[in-house]
């Protein structure tokens, strides 16, 4: 009786609000549009009471434990569960709450959640990344680019900010399977390192390196970003999504390694996902938890003023800021239509719960981007000191082809 009246409650709602949706329980009962776009099949009465006030993040959290099935499109699927949700796609800050992480964020605790996100399967990640497997927002620059020509695009994009030269020393932290030291140490000459946390990377970009033929250029290791040496600095720095694992209370500190890894008038690009809320809060309609539960354990995305208020006070000029937020929903459209392709083969690659997970992420990220819920930047900044500032006057140097 129960179930039928809160069934009767969610169609009343699917029907003022005019959603190509329906939704079936496990004893075939069925409300919603007659020719459904997406189709909600309920397989356990605690999700239908969910789905009676639903959020976006309590809807995939029952997806994810097999509470409910979907039929029809991923990205149909998180557009209209957001919007059965009852909150305007633009305006998700507003049941944001706080987020006071009490994470310590030490190196144990670090490695641990680092591992729990990449170290899966690399046969899982190959089947949706580009064949580099660049794991981080690609650079489109024509309407027809495919994802492995915008994630070169993106390497040779950061080469060219930090204006890399040959013989100089560059420094990649968190540098997942590699592709950029290997880009920069054949394309731009430099000595090239890598840190990451994770042990199935480090394997992959080792093995790499040398079927490349780039030892002795070209070096990744097994080791946290905080323990790389100061005794011999780098000319150049690169952080591509990795900052949002350090924390709100660690940027200080973060940027402050940076600077004591740099030499003298030397050059980082910090490249990573930020908050649209001033405040740094967490997306919401319960995204925020979804993601920290399922996805990243404590990952917590600073506002761009914060970014740019502690790079600052680490003695870096900032000199160059751009948004690649439109990249971004565009790469995780394409990597959620590449695991939902090749869904059999991932299922089989790391089950059934973890396919869920990332299908419903890459979706709800690529949603998210797309409506102006988070951001991304790419933050070039000098460290002062020096000679003369390297940097030319102008942007040019960044876009003229070779």
């Amino acid at each position: 009786m129960q179930s039928s009246r809160i069934l009767a409650s969610i169609g009343r709602r699917i029907e003022q609000s005019g959603l190509p949706l329906a939704v079936r329980l496990w004893d075939g009962a069925t409300t919603g549009a007659p020719h459904p776009q997406v189709t909600i099949t309920v397989r356990h009465p605690l999700a239908l009471t969910a789905l009676g006030r639903p959020t976006a993040g309590g809807l995939a959290a029952r997806y994810v434990e097999q509470q409910i099935d979907v039929d029809g499109p991923i990205r149909d699927v998180v557009g209209l569960g957001t919007a059965l949700s009852g909150a305007t796609v633009d305006a998700p800050a507003a049941s944001a709450r706080w987020l006071a992480s009490c994470a310590r964020h030490t190196r144990l605790f670090d490695s641990k959640s680092i591992r729990s996100h990449y170290d899966v399967s690399d046969d899982f990640f190959g089947l949706w990344l580009d064949r580099r497997r660049v794991y981080s927002c690609a650079y489109y620059r024509r309407a027809d680019d495919t994802l492995e020509i915008a994630q070169e695009q993106k390497l040779d994009h950061i080469c060219r900010k930090l204006r890399l030269a040959s013989g100089e020393r560059f420094l990649d932290i968190g540098c997942g399977w590699g592709a950029l030291i290997m880009w920069a140490a054949e394309r731009y000459g430099v000595e090239a390192v890598g840190v990451t946390l994770s042990r199935n990377q480090h394997d992959y970009a080792r093995a790499r390196i040398r079927d490349l033929g780039l030892e002795g250029r070209c070096e990744v290791r097994l080791l946290d970003y905080r323990d790389v040496p100061e005794t011999r600095p780098f000319d150049k720095i690169a952080s591509v999504g990795m900052f949002e694992h350090v924390g709100l209370r660690h940027l200080k500190a973060y940027f402050e390694k940076i600077r004591c890894l740099l030499d003298e008038g030397g050059l980082v690009l910090n490249h990573g996902i930020t908050a649209t809320d001033p405040d740094s809060r967490w997306v919401g309609l319960g995204a925020g938890e979804f993601v920290s539960r399922y996805v990243f354990p404590h990952g917590e995305l600073p506002h761009l003023s914060v970014v740019l208020r502690e790079t600052a006070s680490a003695d870096l000029e900032v000199a160059d800021v751009e948004s690649l937020r439109r990249h971004y929903a565009r790469t995780c459209l394409e990597w959620a239509r590449r695991l939902e392709q090749n869904r059999e083969q991932a299922i089989a690659a790391a089950g059934d719960k973890r396919y869920r997970i990332w299908q419903v992420y890459l979706a709800g990220c690529a949603h998210g981007f797309e409506h102006e819920w988070m951001n991304i930047y790419q933050v070039l900044a000098r460290k002062e000191g020096g000679a003369s500032n390297p940097l030319p006057l102008t942007r040019d140097y960044m876009y003229r082809s070779e």
